[in-house]
């Protein structure tokens, strides 16, 4: 739970990821942001027609109260989620349509500034880098552009999740109550303080 974003594409051009790479890093860099590298390069600057799933490509960093955004590939120039594909079993692997090429990063705590500067980031980088990407942002600002929705989306949320701490701490787990029940019993609570409103 939590205002998110979810996107996935390709990365545009093979000869390409090192500039990709040194401009994101140089970002990270600016705003005291951790990052990874994974691999620089793609073999022979090109991509492969095979799939390999032991190797990745790109980067990966992490705003501050961010969870961590990933703009890495496969050999093939498929955007992956290397945290997905680790938890992935050979079958998941192979599906054309996996879960494993869709990253899902909360950007809730870090506010609307920083998730604004995400968006624009992306911007950017889809214009420069990346082919046949798309983007869901839960804020609407990806499609929108529009700040007052995006703020307005941010305090849904707050509230949301401030109705759903509350729920948690007024409303304990009865005696005998399985936790599915339980979390119905909640759900209801924090959708009627949410109505009420």
């Amino acid at each position: 739970m939590g205002l998110s974003i979810h996107y996935k594409g390709y990365f545009k051009e093979a000869g390409l990821l090192p500039d990709f790479i040194r401009e994101v890093k140089d970002v990270a860099e600016i705003h005291g942001w951790e990052y990874q590298i994974f691999g620089a390069v793609f073999p022979e600057e090109r991509f492969s027609e095979e799939m390999v799933f032991d190797k990745f490509y790109g980067i990966h960093f992490t705003p501050t109260n961010s969870e961590t955004i990933s703009l890495v590939f496969l050999s093939n120039g498929r955007m992956i989620c290397p945290v997905r594909v680790k938890f992935s079993d050979r079958v998941q692997l192979e599906q054309k349509d996996s879960w494993i090429y869709t990253n899902s990063v909360k950007t809730q705590y870090a506010g609307v500034v920083v998730h604004q500067l995400i968006i624009h980031f992306f911007r950017y980088l889809n214009n420069k880098y990346f082919r046949d990407f798309e983007m869901k942002d839960e804020s609407y600002y990806w499609e929108t552009n529009d700040e007052e929705k995006l703020k307005i989306q941010f305090k849904i949320y707050d509230s949301l999740m401030d109705n759903f701490v509350l729920a948690l701490e007024t409303l304990p787990l009865q005696k005998d109550e399985d936790i599915s029940s339980y979390f119905e019993r909640l759900m209801k609570c924090v959708n009627d303080l949410k109505n009420s409103k």
